[in-house]
């Protein structure tokens, strides 16, 4: 009697620990992680695509310097506003990451724009080739953002739900991860002029 005095207090603690969800809220952290560095690696492409899209650019139309300006210069801004893993849960660090980003995508449409107006650039196979690539590019990080928000949705909703919700109040002290939200300027409808 003695000994199964001893063994129980053990099963049961194994029993409850089982079904705390440390396990699982560790692992969803972690995919939270990932989908943010799987975001910084598109991102990273991007950033190493524009120089070349911009060159070729620039070979056909020096005359849209103003544009070109503001591509280098969103790229720069952009590349400047870094964020680490650690940062997810700060609304501000997010947020300013966002503005950088979405001022990179606005100057990208822009030189787009030049693009349409400019027929001898589309002649130009590689730019085509750098403007499929970018598009590509542009598709992957988007992608990357859903898939960073549908992981953000599980483990926050995860660190709210009994049991998990005791085990990080009382052991873990994980915290809530902020979503990769659309920019401001998103929300207007886009005008296209021809």
């Amino acid at each position: 009697m003695k000994r199964l005095a001893r063994i129980l207090p053990v099963i049961l603690s194994l029993v409850l620990l089982s079904g705390c969800g440390y396990n699982s809220l560790q692992t969803k952290e972690e995919a939270v992680f990932k989908a943010w560095a799987d975001i910084e690696a598109a991102l990273q492409r991007r950033g190493d695509l524009i120089p070349n899209l911009v060159e070729t650019v620039k070979g056909y139309a020096s005359h849209e310097k103003e544009t070109l300006e503001a591509v280098v210069n969103a790229r720069s801004k952009a590349t400047s506003v870094t964020m680490d893993a650690e940062s997810l849960s700060d609304p501000a660090m997010m947020s300013q990451f966002q503005a950088a980003q979405g001022g990179l995508s606005s100057a990208l449409s822009r030189l787009m724009v030049v693009v349409e107006r400019y027929p001898d650039l589309k002649a130009n196979q590689n730019f085509l080739d750098l403007q499929n690539q970018l598009e590509g590019t542009e598709n992957r990080i988007n992608v990357a953002r859903q898939r960073y928000n549908a992981v953000v949705s599980d483990f926050n909703g995860s660190i709210r739900k009994i049991p998990e919700k005791f085990t990080n109040d009382f052991i873990l002290h994980l915290e809530k991860k902020e979503y990769f939200k659309a920019d401001e300027a998103a929300k207007e409808v886009p005008k296209v002029k021809f």
